[in-house]
């Protein structure tokens, strides 16, 4: 059973980062309860909320079927507070570290795929994102939107900036809310951009980092996760593709980039 803060660390521990996610982060603790492979430890990272967040992760924890930890960072930023996750596990005594966000629904076989990839060697796993089926998502949201997001990824790959000497592995498409590494290559790398939300993709800086120290960095397709399509959504297609594609679009309240 799990217990807050409690129990023997597990070699695999799972990585969330949470700012005011009293709405969504319900089904994302319920589908990680869901998983086939449940042998691992969660940490959810409370990004100074100010809703119930933490309080719908104290509640889960009283009867999760894993040890779950609450961790507090207060400083902004998705990457910040996934840094602070993956610290608070490697010192717990993670070896295997997974990542994905609080309104994010993973695979039910999500962590079994993942343990099974870095059973076979892969230091770093880059999995596939689709939109949330319960979002009931429409041919362009489903269909077009993903392709041209691969696209963009294609296009990053031949970018000179990606294709520097000092690179060991092949740049690959790689989301946040769906991301792996080991323990000892996090640490090698320097682990993941400390920045605001709006200032920069932490996932690309985390892959770039991790491509200077590993050349097992691999793109997985079985390795799956629903994401929300709030920001589309919200924002249109023009400006969800400007936004992942280096920022080029950033709303002019920079509270608008938390879309709730």
């Amino acid at each position: 059973r799990g217990r807050l803060g409690g129990g023997t660390p597990l070699s695999l521990w799972v990585i969330v980062p949470a700012y005011d996610e009293e709405r969504s982060i319900g089904a994302t603790l319920a589908a990680l309860a869901g998983q086939d492979d449940t042998g691992f430890s969660l940490v959810v990272v409370d990004n100074a909320s100010t809703d119930a967040t933490a309080l719908i992760v104290r509640e889960f924890a009283r009867s999760a079927p894993f040890p779950v930890a609450l961790v507090a960072e207060p400083e902004p930023g998705a990457g910040t507070a996934a840094d602070t996750g993956f610290r608070y596990a490697v010192r717990a005594g993670a070896s295997l570290l997974l990542r994905t966000d609080a309104d994010c629904l993973p695979a039910r076989d999500w962590t079994a795929v993942a343990r099974a990839e870095f059973g076979r060697g892969a230091e770093m796993l880059c999995g596939r994102s689709v939109p949330r089926p319960d979002e009931r998502p429409g041919f362009a949201e489903g269909r077009l939107l993903p392709a041209l997001v691969r696209l963009m990824a294609l296009y990053g790959r031949f970018r000179a900036a990606h294709r520097d000497p000092r690179y060991l592995a092949p740049y690959v498409l790689c989301h946040g809310h769906n991301l792996g590494i080991t323990a000892d290559l996090y640490v090698r790398c320097g682990g993941t951009v400390r920045e605001p939300l709006e200032a920069g993709s932490e996932d690309v800086g985390l892959l770039n980092r991790a491509r200077e120290h590993s050349a097992r960095i691999v793109r997985v397709e079985r390795l799956v996760v629903g994401n929300s399509l709030r920001r589309l959504r919200s924002w249109g297609a023009r400006r969800t593709l400007l936004w992942y594609w280096d920022r080029r679009y950033r709303p002019a309240d920079t509270k608008e980039v938390h879309v709730r």
